[in-house]
């Protein structure tokens, strides 16, 4: 039988305030356990929470980021269980009226767009954490993150792959951090997925039983814990067992999930109105505030450099896949406008192979915007060649150098005169006469032997597109 996987993710990005979602305790990380903690935070008696504006506004410039709706009037709910690093007992979270209703996120991948739905994305508190590696035979308590304002962003099941999950989770990761909301963290916890994974015969309608995996900080965990789990289930059910719905933790050591606790349903959670907090209300003035300040939108940059630079639909989508890399294309487009695809080309290709290599965001990038286009400049205007281009490159990367400066120190200059490239390849044909006759004889592979002679003679300074002609040239009289 043939299965399909079904998956939807439930995503908590940590807000960006400075102050927590109900008090004005720190929200920095790394302090000293429980030194952050108010008595706010841990429900101490006689305190009463109050919400954070700013978590409030950057829900909403959420909402406009994924076209979704923003409830006018939403509820703080309380949702009820106990755990060791749950001071009050309950979470203060969103459940019958969240702040933002519906919406969508274009994702690419195998140069394809897909539209996935987004169900809700509610605010909530943090949990503190539970620590188990500082003692022997015992956990530690810190209550330093509880209080800490989410944001919990929920998809409905359109992923069908753990590709499609990790496209999904890279492209949410980047727009949070595009819009401000959040620094996306994820060593930090400041941006993690629970996977809710299904499978089914591939053809049925109906969802299969689900198992939800928690606290997944990586993408790569993310990818190999959704692949295991599916295996886990297509193999259980062939083997005449049934998914039992539950939670799972990923073993990154051993590479698979195993059980933490049966899966709760919303009403094992007792939701109920908080008591001591007043409904949210959203007015419509707060709500063009925060569409006044918003960024372009990846959307809209990519639609602009298709429509205004000529790009390709999937190079607008690399070059938007962060606010870097669009703030480092915009810069180098603003000091050489005249070939935007050329600039593409070299920041979707080696810019982004190096940095890869290097583990570096573009941001931390040797090579500054107009940098590089002082080499490509040199390409453009014939100085070079895109081989030795690529070798100036590297040693821009290493030494910090100009172009010009590496092109005149390592004497790189494309030899262009037709007189001094006729000279080396009447060389080559005197010295290759077999190939000269395996080409007149239709062996094109002969042709390439002698252009890479040539190269190799002007030690690859020779402009690639005169030897080619010349060569043709010459061999057909």
């Amino acid at each position: 039988m043939q299965w399909e996987v079904v998956i939807g993710l439930e995503t908590h990005a940590q807000l960006s305030t400075r102050s927590k979602m109900f008090s004005g305790a720190s929200t920095q990380f790394g302090g000293a356990p429980n030194t952050q903690a108010s008595a706010v935070d841990i429900a101490l008696p006689g305190v009463l929470p109050v919400a954070n504006r700013g978590a409030v506004e950057r829900a909403i410039r959420f909402a406009l980021a994924v076209g979704g709706t923003i409830n006018r009037r939403s509820i703080f709910a309380r949702k009820n269980y106990f755990y060791p690093d749950l001071p009050k007992g309950y979470q203060i979270s969103q459940y019958e009226v969240p702040i933002v209703a519906g919406g969508s996120l274009a994702v690419y991948f195998d140069r394809t767009e897909k539209h996935v739905r987004l169900t809700r994305a509610h605010l909530e508190e943090d949990a503190g954490k539970s620590l188990h590696e500082d003692f022997h035979g015992m956990s530690g308590i810190d209550l330093n993150r509880a209080g800490t304002p989410l944001l919990e962003i929920v998809s409905e099941p359109d992923m069908r792959s753990a590709t499609e999950a990790v496209a999904y989770a890279r492209t949410l990761h980047a727009l949070v951090r595009w819009i401000d909301i959040c620094d996306g963290n994820l060593q930090e916890g400041s941006f993690r997925c629970d996977a809710n994974v299904s499978v089914r015969p591939l053809g049925d309608d109906r969802l299969g039983t689900r198992c939800e995996i928690k606290n997944l900080n990586s993408f790569r965990f993310l990818e190999r814990a959704i692949v295991f789990e599916a295996k886990r289930q297509i193999a259980l059910i062939e083997d005449g067992g049934r998914v039992v719905q539950e939670t799972r933790l990923y073993d990154p050591d051993r590479d698979e999930t195993r059980t933490m606790r049966s899966k709760e349903d919303a009403q094992d959670y007792r939701y109920f109105p908080d008591p001591d907090l007043l409904p949210l209300e959203v007015s419509e003035a707060l709500v063009e505030q925060v569409r006044a300040a918003l960024p372009e939108l990846p959307g809209a940059k990519r639609e602009r450099f298709q429509h205004d630079l000529g790009l390709s639909a999937y190079d607008a989508a690399l070059l938007t896949a962060t606010r870097e890399t669009a703030t480092y294309f915009e810069a180098a487009l603003g000091a050489w406008p005249q070939q935007p695809k050329l600039t593409a080309n070299w920041i979707i290709g080696e810019l982004s192979s190096r940095l890869n290599k290097d583990s570096m965001g573009i941001e931390q990038s040797p090579i500054a915007p107009a940098a590089l286009v002082g080499l490509l400049r040199r390409i453009d205007d014939g100085t070079i060649s895109g081989k030795i281009a690529k070798e100036v490159f590297e040693r821009m990367w290493e030494t910090g150098a100009g172009a010009d400066q590496i092109i005149d120190q390592d004497d790189r200059r494309q030899i262009s005169d037709t007189g001094e490239i006729e000279r080396i390849v009447d060389a080559i044909i005197s010295a290759n006469q077999a190939q000269v006759t395996e080409y007149r004889a239709g062996k094109e592979k002969a042709f390439n032997f002698l252009v890479g002679q040539v190269m190799k003679a002007s030690k690859g300074k020779a402009n690639p597109a005169q030897v080619n002609e010349m060569l043709k040239k010459k061999l057909a009289t």
